[in-house]
């Protein structure tokens, strides 16, 4: 586990699984791969084999791990902290047992100090899964959606039992028309970084935290990206966004329990 995450809208980074595959444009320069090559090349086994050189740079070659040593960790930490699940990998992956989801659920769930975000661009079988998981609150469940084109995973994501829901619009690649924020509590957006780093146009950006604000929802701007993200940096309009979904979370669960009775 890492502590101290360069993640912005988060505080460490946990992962019980490792290696992926490309699953859409969103996944092309995906940071994991360069950064599974080099812990590869540092002599940890877990990302060994999970990546092959291809036009000169890493890509995924479909090999998940699964990491037993890893899964208890967060029981380690007295402290609450904010952690990433998987930043290495997708938990949804169809190569990743039920019952091994289950378990790092299970870790989640009796480690309530800590705060978890799971994300996923496998929003089909998310939902498929999410009824045989017991969802705790201190689980945050969000999908990753690049561009319009994959806006249905958000629709999965609604199906599902989680307490709070997040979408990652990061690479944002094109706009984000449907804005339909229903039953999500935050949004993440941002522009891709590094090598061969594809442009975000700023009324993308633009459109989606006007839709935040309209609806209710958090809104996170992570960064405008590009060769250099730091000299980039990440102001809009003359100012930063790090919501987070807490501030919200309590009107729409109101609004729900009230629908209920």
């Amino acid at each position: 586990m890492a502590i101290g995450s360069p993640i912005e809208w988060t505080e460490a980074t946990w992962n019980p699984v490792g290696g992926c595959t490309i699953l859409s444009p969103g996944c092309t320069n995906c940071y994991a791969m360069r950064m599974a090559r080099r812990l590869e090349a540092m002599g940890q086994a877990k990302y060994t084999g999970t990546t092959r050189v291809s036009g000169g740079r890493a890509k995924w070659t479909g090999k998940v791990v699964l990491d037993e040593k890893a899964v208890e960790l967060p029981r380690k930490w007295t402290k609450g902290r904010l952690i990433f699940v998987n930043s290495m990998s997708d938990l949804f992956h169809d190569n990743v047992p039920v019952e091994f989801i289950e378990r790092v659920f299970d870790v989640m769930r009796t480690t309530p100090q800590h705060t978890y975000q799971v994300l996923t661009k496998r929003a089909e079988r998310l939902e498929a899964v999410s009824p045989r998981l017991r969802w705790p609150s201190n689980v945050w469940m969000g999908v990753s959606v690049e561009s319009q084109d994959y806006w249905w995973r958000v629709d999965h994501l609604r199906a599902t039992g989680a307490a709070v829901r997040f979408l990652s619009l990061e690479p944002l690649l094109g706009p984000i028309t449907a804005n339909d924020l229903s039953s999500i509590d935050w949004v993440i957006a941002g522009g891709e970084s590094g090598p061969g780093s594809r442009p975000v146009q700023p009324d993308w950006v633009r459109s989606i935290r006007d839709a935040c604000l309209d609806q209710g929802v958090a809104f996170h701007f992570k960064q405008w990206g590009g060769t250099n993200k730091k000299a980039s940096g990440r102001l809009l309009d003359r100012r930063t966004w790090d919501e987070m979904p807490s501030r919200h979370l309590g009107q729409r669960q109101q609004d729900e329990s009230l629908l209920l009775t």
